[in-house]
């Protein structure tokens, strides 16, 4: 197993970063929020886990060990593969999602895309006894406490991702800006605004633009 890859950030892309380690190039799927804390030439270490398939090798990068242990431990869960778990983890922080599970808290797990209301009560179920307690204050209720009390953290993740992507940060706040009804209807909805989504039109907002 790949623990973790350190080393300049050769390239990054709306849901991977190239890490050279050793003269080797490691693509390594992160979340917008991992990736909004590279850049382009500087030096990185991602915790990584390594999920082999008959037919590919995937190496997933996270901000740190407490992120990629949360990342296995949802796929304990039946019916949650790598990519869910790293889009619920592009959702919520590792504290977010275990506030979520030891509440019972049904629609944080269904502001997830992929999953839905009966999806969500067999994941409470399963990961119960799992996740454990936040380790932190972070989570669900800070998260809501933020959005009432400033900017909107989803704004500020967004442009970072875009940045550095290597958008010019009045590039990221048009951006931001255009796909602001998606995310405040997302946030109406569910209480949370996805931004795995909202990077993905943001990037199909600036390449029209170009």
């Amino acid at each position: 197993m790949i623990a973790f890859v350190s080393g300049p950030v050769a390239a990054l892309a709306p849901t991977t970063a190239v890490v050279e380690v050793g003269g080797i190039g490691m693509a390594v799927q992160c979340t917008p929020n991992t990736l909004a804390g590279l850049r382009l030439g500087e030096h990185a270490r991602l915790a990584t886990s390594l999920v082999v398939r008959e037919d590919s090798l995937t190496l997933y990068g996270f901000a740190d060990d407490d992120e990629r242990q949360v990342f296995e431990l949802l796929q304990t869960a039946s019916g949650v593969g790598p990519r869910l778990a790293q889009a619920m983890l592009g959702v919520h922080s590792p504290d977010a999602l275990r506030l979520a599970v030891s509440t019972g808290d049904e629609k944080a797990l269904t502001a997830v895309p992929g999953i839905g209301k009966k999806g969500a009560q067999k994941l409470l179920l399963e990961l119960k006894d799992k996740l454990g307690q936040p380790l932190g204050s972070s989570g669900l209720v800070g998260q809501q406490c933020a959005v009432a009390a400033g900017p909107a953290p989803w704004t500020e993740q967004l442009a970072a991702a875009l940045v550095g992507l290597g958008y010019a940060s009045r590039e990221a706040e048009e951006a931001v800006a255009a796909v602001t009804p998606q995310a405040e209807a997302a946030l109406a909805e569910t209480g949370s605004a996805p931004v795995p989504q909202l990077l993905r039109a943001a990037l199909q907002t600036l390449n029209r633009a170009r």
